[in-house]
């Protein structure tokens, strides 16, 4: 493992211009105090509740489309080549049908996974830094994507190698 590297973390409580170094991993900032890049402003407690809620309410939705879609794979493989007269059309299309409905599964357990992860790391006082090199990710970017965990340059990074 890499030696760890340490980063320029501006937080609402140094605003003033103050560096704070910071580990990636590590909680850096008490919730409240969440990292920002250079010239942005702090996140003020709206802002983090605001947040907040958006990431709760992806959980309750993400939950919720997750039961209906399992619901919807049970059905689906209970009635899976059942009764007569059903041709190969018919079976083609139940297996598409299903393939379908667990490839909607798997992307709606990953994204809850990530907005889970959002949710710890805003607790923990990490949310907005990147967890490769550890800097600010930027406001901007994170109330755009609230599950964001990696800086623009990182994510470029991660996208080139594949």
């Amino acid at each position: 493992m890499a030696a760890k590297k340490t980063a320029d973390v501006t937080t609402a409580a140094d605003a003033g211009g103050a560096a704070v170094s910071a580990a990636p991993g590590l909680a850096e900032a008490a919730p409240g105090e969440l990292a920002v890049r250079p010239g942005e402003e702090p996140w003020t407690p709206q802002e983090v509740a605001e947040a907040r809620a958006e990431l709760e309410g992806e959980v309750s939705r993400l939950q919720a489309e997750l039961a209906a879609s399992e619901a919807a794979l049970s059905g689906l493989m209970r009635d899976s080549g059942e009764g007569a007269g059903h041709d190969e059309a018919d079976t083609g299309t139940k297996n598409i049908t299903r393939e379908h409905e667990m490839a909607l599964a798997a992307n709606a357990r990953a994204t809850l996974e990530q907005t889970e992860h959002a949710l710890q790391r805003l607790d923990a006082g990490t949310y907005g830094l990147c967890e490769v090199c550890g800097k600010p990710i930027g406001k901007a970017r994170m109330q755009a994507f609230p599950r964001a965990t990696l800086c623009v340059e990182d994510k470029q990074k991660q996208e080139r190698r594949g």
